[in-house]
């Protein structure tokens, strides 16, 4: 049976939030070719992200296929995207078909606007928690943590912590085996260089 996850791409995006999970969900493909990944954009136009980095869409939000997950990044665009009614009413919609309903980074943000953290434990960037505490009271947001699983929603601190986010997913999706698989190809074994002093 296959399995269609949809990464949503927004103007100013965070690259990392989407590329990070992409790179994870390319590397579970191996013996699951029936795991599809698709960008999907209000429209199929060129998207230009935070870092300037420009991709190109699969499909519009009007032609995306069903989803089994769905994966929101973060990035200065959410504070835009918070006000647009276009995706917040699709990303209620196409939840709904949802095994898994994912964020990344401020993504939570777009979730919570959308109606699907309202009751839900979840997490952000540290620098927005605080924000996101405001904007979502009905919310209980969680810090230090690098992902959060309340019931089929799950959603990521900043940036990095997307790959760990979908690694675990990966394994909640094929078993764990098949996750270290992939954490394997991609080379993933984290040793920073410096301790973060912020």
């Amino acid at each position: 049976m296959s399995t269609t996850v949809g990464i949503v791409v927004f103007d100013d995006a965070e690259e990392l939030d989407w590329v990070g999970p992409w790179e994870v969900l390319k590397m579970a493909r191996i013996g699951h070719e029936e795991l599809r990944v698709v960008l999907i954009a209000q429209s199929v136009e060129p998207v230009r992200c935070a870092g300037g980095l420009r991709v190109l869409p699969d499909c519009s939000f009007a032609d995306a296929p069903a989803l089994d997950v769905l994966l929101v990044p973060g990035g200065q665009g959410t504070r835009v995207e918070m006000k647009n009614p276009v995706l917040l009413e699709w990303l209620a919609a196409a939840s709904e078909s949802c095994e898994w309903v994912t964020s990344v980074c401020t993504g939570a943000a777009l979730l919570h606007a959308a109606g699907l953290a309202k009751g839900k434990r979840i997490t952000t960037h540290w620098a927005y928690i605080e924000t996101l505490r405001a904007d979502a009271p009905d919310a209980t947001v969680l810090e230090r943590v690098r992902y959060v699983r309340d019931g089929n929603l799950v959603t990521a601190a900043g940036v990095s912590a997307g790959i760990d986010m979908s690694l675990w997913l990966v394994g909640q999706m094929y078993g764990v085996d098949h996750a270290r698989l992939a954490q394997r190809a991609m080379e993933y074994d984290p040793a920073p260089p410096y301790s973060a002093e912020v």
